[in-house]
C-alpha cells in the first residue's frame, strides 16, 4: 500500500483532502441557522367580480414586479441598508467562526462583503407558484429571523415608493393637460361671447331658423293673395279698387319677402347664413374643448384613486421563522460529494499516469 501510494502520490493528496474535509466540516465549521420566507406581492384592490382562491394566492401584481422585487433584494443597496440597519459585518467577522466561514474582516470593499452575503441570502422565484422563497443563513436564529424581516419590510417599503412615484408622474401629467384643455375651453368660450357682441347676436341659429319661418308665413300669404287676385279678376277688371289693392299688398309681401332672403344671404356684407356658419364652428369647438376637458378630468379622478390602490403590499405566506436548530453546513453531504469529486479527480490521475507508463514502456 505504501509503495503503492509512492508510486501514485496524487493518491495520498486525495486522501489527505478527504481527511481535512472530514476534520472541517465534522468538528470545525461553525453551525448557520436557516430562516425562511415565502412572498407574494399584491395591490390592495379588490374586484368582486374575479375574486377567487387562486387570484389570493397567486397575488394579482403577475411575475414582473416579483421580478423586480427579487433583482432588489438581492441589490447591493439591500446589503448596504442591512448592513446600516443589523450591523451585518459585526456579525459575519466573529472570532467564533470559523475561519473558512466568516468574512475577513469589518473593513473589506463593498464588493468583497456583496459577494460574501450573495451566499448567505438566497431569493428563488417560484415561477409555477408566482412567489419569492427567501432563505437567509446566518450564526444565530435571531439575526437569521432579523434579516429576513427586514428584507421584506424594505422591499415593500422599495415597491411602494417606486410605485408612488410612477403614479405621481402619471397624475402630474394629467393634471397638466387638463389644465392646458381648462385653458381651451376658456378661449373657446370667450371666442363665442366675442362673435356674439361683435355680431349683436346671441344665438345665430336660432336667428336664421326664425327668418326662415318668417318668410315661410309671408309666402304662405302671398300665395293666399295672388289666389284671391285671380279669384277677383275672374269678374272685376284689372284697374278695380279691389283688384289693385289686393296688388299693392302682394307687391308689399314679395319686398318683405326680398328683405328678409337678404338678411339670410346677400354677395356682399355679413349675411346671417356666414354669421350662422360660423357661429356654428365655434360652438362646435367650443363643445369639443369641454368634452376634452371633462374627460381629462375623469381621468384625472381615476389615476387619483387608481395611484392610491397601486401601492404594493407583501403578503406573507410563510412568515419570517426563527430557526430551533442549525440546518447548514450540510456535513455528511458536503463530506461526501467532497470525497467523491476528490477520489473521481484522483482515478483520472491515475488512469493518465497509467497511460503515460505504458508508453514508456
Amino acid at each position: 500500500m505504501t509503495r503503492f501510494l509512492k508510486k501514485n502520490p496524487f493518491w495520498l493528496l486525495a486522501l489527505v483532502a478527504v481527511l481535512l474535509a472530514i476534520v472541517y466540516w465534522g468538528l470545525l465549521a461553525t453551525d448557520r441557522y436557516v430562516s425562511r420566507a415565502h412572498i407574494v406581492l399584491q395591490s390592495p384592490e379588490i374586484n368582486p367580480a374575479s375574486l377567487n382562491v387562486s387570484s389570493l394566492l397567486s397575488g394579482t401584481s403577475g411575475s414582473g414586479d416579483l421580478l423586480l422585487l427579487k433583482d432588489h433584494l438581492e441589490s447591493v443597496n439591500m446589503i448596504r441598508k442591512l448592513d446600516e440597519k443589523l450591523k451585518l459585518r459585526s456579525h459575519y467577522t466573529q472570532p467564533s467562526i470559523d475561519w473558512l466561514s466568516r468574512l475577513e474582516s469589518e473593513d473589506v470593499p463593498i464588493e468583497t462583503f456583496y459577494e460574501y452575503m450573495q451566499g448567505m441570502i438566497k431569493v428563488h422565484f417560484d415561477d409555477y407558484a408566482q412567489l419569492l422563497q427567501v432563505q437567509v443563513q446566518a450564526y444565530t436564529p435571531e439575526m437569521a429571523q432579523a434579516i429576513t424581516q427586514a428584507l421584506l419590510e424594505e422591499g415593500e417599503q422599495h415597491m411602494n415608493l417606486m410605485g408612488q412615484r410612477l403614479a405621481q408622474e402619471q397624475v402630474e401629467f394629467i393634471d397638466q393637460q387638463a389644465q392646458q384643455l381648462e385653458q381651451r375651453l376658456f378661449e373657446a368660450r370667450d371666442a363665442i361671447l366675442k362673435y356674439q357682441n361683435e355680431n349683436g347676436l346671441v344665438a345665430p341659429t336660432q336667428t336664421v331658423e326664425a327668418i326662415f319661418t318668417t318668410v315661410s308665413h309671408l309666402q304662405a300669404e302671398l300665395a293666399l293673395l295672388e289666389a284671391r287676385i285671380k279669384s277677383q279678376k275672374s269678374f272685376q277688371s284689372e284697374s278695380s279698387p279691389e283688384v289693385r289693392k289686393l296688388r299693392n299688398e302682394a307687391q308689399a309681401l314679395e319686398q318683405q319677402i326680398e328683405i328678409e332672403r337678404n338678411k339670410l344671404a346677400r354677395e356682399s356684407g355679413e349675411s346671417l347664413n356666414r354669421v350662422s356658419a360660423e357661429y356654428e364652428t365655434l360652438e362646435m369647438r367650443a363643445k369639443f374643448a369641454l368634452e376634452l376637458y371633462s374627460n381629462a378630468l375623469v381621468a384625472l379622478e381615476s389615476t387619483r384613486v387608481e395611484a392610491s390602490r397601486k401601492l404594493k403590499q407583501i403578503s406573507v405566506l410563510e412568515y419570517p421563522t426563527l430557526p430551533e436548530f442549525p440546518t447548514r453546513p450540510e456535513r455528511l453531504y458536503n463530506i461526501t460529494v467532497f470525497a467523491i469529486m476528490v477520489l473521481l479527480i484522483a482515478a483520472i490521475f491515475h488512469l493518465i499516469a497509467s497511460v503515460v507508463r505504458d508508453h514508456r514502456d
